[in-house]
């Protein structure tokens, strides 16, 4: 097995969604190097389902990317919050949607080489409507979409973020 291991470790930032520290590890034949770890409490995704075999999608703008995407509903895992009551407050904040049925169906580092974040996806079916209730720094738009549109979406590069296209796609074969 192939290990690093870590002789120190400086924090170089906490902030209300990451942190940043920098190890220096010890490399088996190469000596000393640096990492740079962006901490992450880790976050969930929710492919909603409406009974009418429709995804529901949120469009939102993400200032890192300077532009708006279309994502399913997501949020970060508050300390000591399970990722499944993270999905089902998300889904209701963003969507203002409740869901009978809702499991895991995936979980996955989005970038290792950096990042210790980890995005668990849930596939939440039998919807009941409600109210939203946004985040005070959330602007978000909300819209149901036909399956087939939504991968014809993913093909053109019309949804360009990770954690949507991953969810999608391993649910083509689910519904």
């Amino acid at each position: 097995m192939i290990e690093e291991k870590t002789i120190s470790s400086d924090r170089v930032y906490t902030g209300k969604t990451i942190s940043l520290r920098v190890d220096t590890v010890e490399v088996p034949n190469r000596g000393y190097q640096k990492r740079e770890i962006v901490e992450h409490n880790g976050a969930v995704g929710i492919i909603a389902i409406t009974p009418e075999n429709k995804v529901i999608l949120v469009k939102q703008f993400r200032k890192a990317i300077e532009k708006e995407l279309w994502e399913i509903p997501a949020g970060k895992i508050e300390i000591g919050e399970n990722p499944k009551d993270c999905a089902i407050r998300e889904l209701k904040e963003e969507t203002g949607y409740s869901a009978e049925k809702i499991k895991l169906i995936h979980k996955f580092y989005t970038s290792a080489g950096f990042s210790n974040q980890k995005i668990y996806i849930f596939l939440a079916e039998n919807l009941i409507p409600g109210e939203q209730n946004f985040d005070e720094d959330e602007i978000i738009e909300v819209k149901e979409f036909e399956m087939d549109e939504v991968y014809k979406m993913i093909q053109k590069n019309e949804i360009e973020d990770a954690k949507t296209s991953i969810g999608l796609l391993l649910i083509k074969e689910l519904i």
